[in-house]
């Protein structure tokens, strides 16, 4: 194991109600790769008001309880799984979005569950989580589907391409995940024909193999034991990037940008991946500025 990212910890969001084993094994590998601490974190709303003093004290303690006890018992597969692995739990009082995105910025990454709900599903449930989330957290998250998922061999983290600012960063990290996971990296730009207009197909599709070679090469140099490879296909980025990556290790994708509502931050793109990805989607924020 090497360290990496000094002493900030590997993120994960614990769900007492829906447990995510998948997501859990995922930020117990990562942290373990990275030579890292793994945090687990349970938030708790708070009581706002007391109709009825005595039983609402006596829920919301109940309420902590079972936080306790999921981390508990996700610590425990954590260790089980990584028996050398600093593992620490804390249980953090407000909406389980805020409290991931206020700690975010004192973690490598944060490791969220997904059980690829509707969008009306996942607006009225704790998955509501997810997007918001992966919308405003200060650095990259991994959002880990339920269930078991085949990889193909030789293992390879897909990262879609475009000409965002957030590019270079989710370059950046999905070199670094291969590298830490003895991978390779699939960089696909994926075209989309525009709806009106007359245009020469073969010579955007030759634009865009220009634009993404020069996207990965200024980066690829800084991993040079990566084995990279680069793809331009036609399609709709959500369809292209899902179905390259359907046994892929990851997709990444970097963020939109920091201004607008939770889906505008996140682009249209990543938030479309979030439900249609049968694979580990990580969504990266633009590089921050030194």
């Amino acid at each position: 194991m090497t360290s990496d990212g000094g002493a900030l910890p590997i993120m994960y969001g614990v769900d007492a109600a829906q447990p995510a084993e998948a997501a859990l094994d995922w930020a117990a590998d990562e942290a373990a790769r990275r030579g890292a601490r793994l945090h687990l974190v349970h938030a708790v709303l708070p009581v706002t008001h007391r109709v009825r003093g005595v039983e609402e004290t006596a829920h919301h303690k109940a309420v902590h309880t079972l936080g306790e006890e999921a981390l508990d018992k996700a610590a425990g597969r954590a260790r089980e799984r990584h028996p050398q692995l600093d593992v620490t739990v804390s249980v953090e009082p407000g909406n389980p979005a805020a409290v991931l995105v206020r700690k975010s910025g004192h973690a490598q990454s944060v490791v969220l569950g997904s059980r690829h709900l509707g969008r009306l599903a996942q607006v009225l449930s704790a998955a509501s989580t997810v997007v918001p989330v992966s919308a405003h957290a200060a650095c990259p998250v991994v959002v880990v589907p339920d269930g078991e998922r085949t990889v193909e061999e030789p293992p390879r983290v897909v990262v879609g391409v475009d000409d965002s600012e957030s590019a270079d960063a989710a370059v950046d990290y999905a070199c670094g995940a291969a590298a830490r996971s003895g991978a390779s990296v699939h960089a696909v730009w994926a075209w989309q024909r525009p709806r009106f207009g007359f245009w020469d197909e073969e010579a955007a599709m030759e634009a865009c193999e220009r634009h993404l070679y020069a996207a990965t090469e200024r980066r690829s140099a800084a991993w040079a034991d990566v084995t990279l490879s680069r793809e331009v296909l036609p399609g709709h980025p959500v369809e292209v990037l899902a179905g390259v990556a359907e046994h892929a290790l990851a997709l990444v994708v970097g963020r939109r940008g920091s201004e607008g509502f939770a889906g505008m931050r996140l682009g249209s793109v990543p938030h479309g991946l979030l439900h249609r990805a049968s694979c580990p989607v990580v969504v990266v924020p633009p590089a921050r500025p030194v």
